[in-house]
């Protein structure tokens, strides 16, 4: 790994709704280092994908800033942000709504080249050709249209895509969670592979933590529109730190655990992100809370492996 690819620092992404404002993301800070995949797992509502779309200038932050090699994504303009738009691409939950169902699949993958006015028309196909072939797509497929293809098929026509720019960062967001449980493994190690063979960097949005665990270099858990836990993945899984992480991974099946492995279950639903609790804000679902937690939001001090907790579990 080659210095950091993309800083986010204190970062906040507020709605305003019924006259009230709810905090999606609230001063959040990580960094993701060149040719590193980096996991962000929680909840739904935790703020995954806001995160995801305030990184890749498709939302606008309250507050904060976000750092693509160096330069703040939202203090750019013209040329300058064009020539970022290619390094960064976007991989979406639902790949049917990622393409245009006029286009084929060709056309689809070759759009981004034409804005970019990359190359002729002679030079776009050859790029399509290399992008399709990449993701093994078979070469049918690039005549027919997205409601012809299976829903892996078209993911990977979706990847396909991003890659034709060739860009430095994938932000995936619940990439293979819409895919059933096979196809999920081989789009898994499709993106496993691509990493290796174009140097990418991956920030890699997922509810299911067999399948962040899977790719992911680090894992970064939300929730509530904080990060509580940070630190490499195997790391992470085998020795939690933070109660909540320590609730998410008990939840995952185990066959070789029997009966004897303990399951944490988290009573309650997520408290609300336009009055989140005072104190920390996992207090009122956490079975380790004491009465500091209460009254004192806990920092997510800078080290080998952060939690936002006053009494870490290790």
């Amino acid at each position: 790994m080659n210095g950091v690819l993309l800083e986010i620092n204190n970062l906040s992404r507020h709605f305003v709704t019924g006259g009230h404002t709810l905090k999606a993301i609230d001063e959040l800070s990580l960094s993701l280092q060149t040719g590193e995949v980096l996991g962000i797992v929680g909840e739904s509502g935790s703020g995954k994908t806001t995160l995801g779309r305030v990184a890749m200038r498709l939302l606008e932050p309250t507050s904060g800033s976000v750092l693509f090699e160096g330069r703040d994504i939202w203090k750019t303009r013209g040329k300058e942000l064009k020539a970022i738009r290619r390094r960064m691409q976007m991989v979406f939950q639902d790949p049917f709504a990622s393409l245009n169902p006029r286009m084929t699949i060709a056309r689809n993958v070759e759009e981004p080249l034409i804005i970019h006015r990359l190359s002729g028309r002679a030079g776009r196909r050859l790029m399509v050709h290399e992008a399709l072939d990449a993701v093994n797509l078979p070469s049918g497929c690039a005549d027919r249209y997205p409601h012809e293809l299976s829903g892996g098929q078209r993911q990977r026509a979706v990847i396909a895509r991003a890659l034709a720019l060739k860009p430095a960062l994938l932000i995936c967001d619940e990439a293979v969670s819409a895919l059933d449980l096979s196809v999920q493994a081989q789009i898994l190690n499709l993106l496993t592979n691509l990493k290796a063979a174009f140097g990418l960097s991956y920030l890699f949005i997922a509810h299911g933590l067999n399948v962040v665990r899977h790719i992911s270099d680090r894992v970064a858990v939300m929730y509530m529109g904080q990060i509580v836990e940070c630190s490499e993945t195997n790391e992470l899984f085998e020795a939690p730190r933070h109660p909540y992480t320590e609730a998410l991974i008990s939840s995952l099946p185990d066959p070789g655990a029997g009966d004897t492995r303990r399951r944490i279950i988290l009573k309650g639903d997520i408290p609300s992100l336009i009055e989140p609790p005072a104190g920390c804000r996992f207090h009122t679902r956490c079975i380790y809370a004491q009465d500091l937690c209460r009254h004192s939001a806990p920092a997510l001090h800078a080290e080998a492996h952060p939690a936002a907790c006053h009494f870490p579990l290790r």
